[in-house]
């Protein structure tokens, strides 16, 4: 048997409801999926018939993790956890995506992922120490929260244990409610189905290493290559300021290093200076993100965000730290720690409900506390469109007409009109344990509160908060052309950050658009922001490429925003700004032993993208996804309604277009153009034949 390096050879499978735990052979089953995201279509697919929702038994809850992680490539200290998404009104496949150090450590105890299947028949927990794998009981830490949880399981296996666990949120079958690794890291929108299998946590330690299949001196010339062409947090390859080492810079862009700007609250403060490309000793400082998930000024002018920062922390082997650990002392008036950490909307989504304070600092202060909230509950915020839906509720007066009386005065909705943090006190208790018609609604989820209380998504009111895509997911990150196509395919929102990404590089346009066109090989392939153009071929085929990457970055695995895009492009005006776009499979390569040039990895995306669109088709029961599961919602092509469509400075589209260019998109992935759907040649050529043969069964095949 062939030998290659990055896989362990083992998948651990557990049974809850027998109590089974066994391991099958990563190769010979899953290595034409490579790991995480790609393994897990393929379980799916395998054994999680049509029909199976979310919280059934029979449904499974893989923990994916490839073949990068752990070996210290750049970036790759991911998970991927997939299942059927109970926010979905289809219950269709989907994935949360987490950071931190869990995934490593699984690797390490020599597992490449972990497939749960079952119910227990009372709250267990899995310990996990090398081979070593036990169904334990938990009812001790059963309904507490993810902070209790993972310090008890940690007294018992060690500091250096790595666990993910649920909060309450995920016991009590919230939709809303995610999984969390490291206290801080969480995967969205599946907790409630590890809460459906009676897991409260699994705790993992490994002893081992993860090896690879190139040599030493081959390995560091490679990771050192990495580490000359990397940017920024998203991408950014030039500095958010005019600093001396650089052409160029673009307050669009994440490297936000510059003189003057501190880590205020570490002891003694942190001056991030000017951290130049090729000063790789100061990379973790390049990315001071502090400043923009906390971008409240004080009375002085002061950002707040800068003057709570400790340092920036982040995941298991990722030069870019984009995490933030900070510290307000005004936490501990709410009983909580004045410490905390996390990033993005993880930070940011509390903001988008509660009312605005006269004091900044109280502001600050209760999107803090809804994030300790959040993250001990394991509350998830769906990218701030839980928020969103609460203030819309309000603002429209949908709880007063929709709550019963006793209820609705009980809410202390005087603490919510004075900006008080301490409403959070009561509004992720009441989503968490899904109290009263209030927390029942929110826990459902967007689709699901708006069925149940017939909310209008076109209220231009409620679209004003938070654009809806499809699905009750919000429009996350992306707009224009390559934003509507890489929306199709999804179950949820677009969690796709590579154009986005590429976007923000901080290069001028005409630059950045000759790099692009380089990549794709056609003309076009990036619009300017907010100066959209009727669309390409080549944006159809970059965001081609958006989604196959997307998904080969959640089965390898490595993180989406920061991970080995960035080789598009560099700091480097030596290079003309190039990066080396086969680096990703040259990575993959040198981990693996299994070479492949950059067309040939890329076929393996088409193929794992392929799964999952046959995936989505066989659980919908439909052969038409252009028009039946690939929808677009109305505000892209209705708003600013006296604007004629693409006039630089709306984002608005135009329905014809669109559907010129998903055909494009379609025929890019050798799809039929009518239905949207794999022909049975691009399945064949994908090795995916059995594939076709089931979806001809199921008259799922075109013509």
């Amino acid at each position: 048997m062939v030998q290659y390096g990055g896989w362990t050879g083992k998948v651990l499978r557990v049974d809850l409801t027998t109590g089974k735990i066994s391991s099958e052979d990563t190769i010979a089953k899953y290595k034409d999926y490579i790991g995480g995201q790609g393994l897990a279509w393929k379980v799916l697919w395998d054994e999680v018939p049509p029909g199976t929702k979310p919280y059934d038994a029979a449904n499974r809850l893989i923990f994916g993790v490839g073949p990068l992680t752990g070996t210290g490539t750049p970036c790759s200290g991911r998970t991927t956890i997939t299942s059927l998404w109970p926010m979905n009104p289809y219950y269709l496949p989907a994935s949360g995506h987490m950071g931190g150090h869990w995934g490593a450590e699984l690797k390490y105890a020599g597992w490449d992922s972990i497939i749960v299947q079952g119910k227990a028949s009372k709250p267990v927990w899995i310990k996990i120490v090398d081979d070593d794998v036990q169904i334990l009981d938990a009812q001790w830490v059963w309904g507490t929260g993810i902070n209790n949880t993972t310090n008890e399981i940690m007294s018992l296996m060690g500091s250096d244990a790595h666990v993910a666990a649920i909060g309450q949120a995920g016991e009590n079958l919230v939709n809303q409610s995610c999984i969390m690794n490291d206290l801080s890291h969480s995967a969205g929108g599946l907790g409630g189905v590890m809460g459906s299998k009676n897991l409260k946590a699994i705790g993992v330690k490994g002893t081992g290493r993860v090896n690879i299949a190139a040599d030493k001196d081959t390995w560091k010339t490679l990771v050192d290559r990495w580490m000359y062409l990397m940017g920024a947090n998203s991408g950014g390859v030039v500095p958010n300021t005019p600093q001396p080492w650089s052409e160029y810079s673009s307050t669009g862009s994440r490297w936000w290093a510059r003189p003057g700007l501190f880590w205020g609250s570490a002891d003694p403060p942190v001056e991030t200076g000017i951290c130049a490309a090729g000063d790789n000793s100061k990379m973790g400082i390049r990315t001071m993100k502090g400043i923009s998930d906390f971008s409240t000024k004080d009375a002085s002018g002061k950002i707040i965000g800068e003057m709570i920062t400790v340092r920036m922390d982040g995941c298991n082997a990722c030069p870019i730290r984009c995490h933030i650990d900070y510290k307000n002392p005004l936490l501990e008036k709410y009983g909580y720690s004045q410490y905390h950490s996390n990033t993005c909307s993880g930070n940011q989504g509390n903001q988008h409900f509660v009312k605005t304070a006269t004091d900044p600092w109280l502001n600050v202060t209760a999107n803090n506390l809804g994030t300790a909230l959040a993250d001990d509950y394991g509350v998830w915020n769906n990218y701030s469109q839980l928020g969103e839906d609460f203030k819309y509720c309000y603002n429209k007066g949908i709880f007063k007409a929709k709550l019963p009386a006793a209820e609705y005065a009980a809410v202390p909705w005087a603490l919510y009109t004075a900006g008080d943090p301490a409403f959070n006190l009561f509004y992720y208790k009441a989503i968490a344990y899904q109290e009263g018609e209030l927390g029942k609604a929110l826990a459902m989820g967007s689709w699901w509160m708006r069925e149940k209380w017939g909310i209008d998504i076109k209220d231009p009111d409620y679209q004003a908060l938070h654009k809806d895509w499809k699905f009750g997911a919000p429009y996350h990150h992306e707009g224009g052309c390559e934003g509507f196509l890489i929306n199709l395919p999804k179950n949820r929102d677009a969690q796709n950050h590579l154009i986005n990404s590429f976007w923000g590089n901080g290069l001028p346009y005409a630059l950045s658009a000759e790099i692009a066109d380089e990549i794709t090989g056609l003309k076009g392939s990036q619009r300017e922001s907010s100066n959209l153009h009727p669309a390409t071929r080549g944006q159809a085929r970059f965001a081609m490429f958006g989604e196959i990457y997307n998904q080969l970055h959640d089965s390898i695995t490595m993180c989406d925003y920061n991970g080995m895009y960035g080789a598009w492009v560099s700091p480097w005006k030596a290079l003309n700004y190039r990066g080396e776009p086969d680096l990703e499979a040259r990575f993959y390569s040198a981990v693996t032993g299994d070479t492949k040039t950059r067309a040939q990895y890329e076929t393996i995306g088409k193929r794992i993208v392929t799964l999952f669109r046959a995936l989505t088709a066989r659980y919908m029961n439909e052969i038409d996804q252009r028009n039946k599961h690939d929808m677009a919602p109305d505000w892209i092509f209705d708003e600013d309604p006296t604007i004629k469509v693409y006039t630089p400075g709306t984002n608005k589209l135009d329905r014809a277009d669109m559907e010129i260019a998903k055909g494009w998109f379609y025929e890019e992935f050798g799809w039929d153009s009518k239905t949207g759907m794999p022909a049975r040649a691009t399945l064949e050529s994908l090795n995916l034949k059995f594939v076709a043969d089931d979806l001809a069964a199921r008259k799922l095949l075109p013509a």
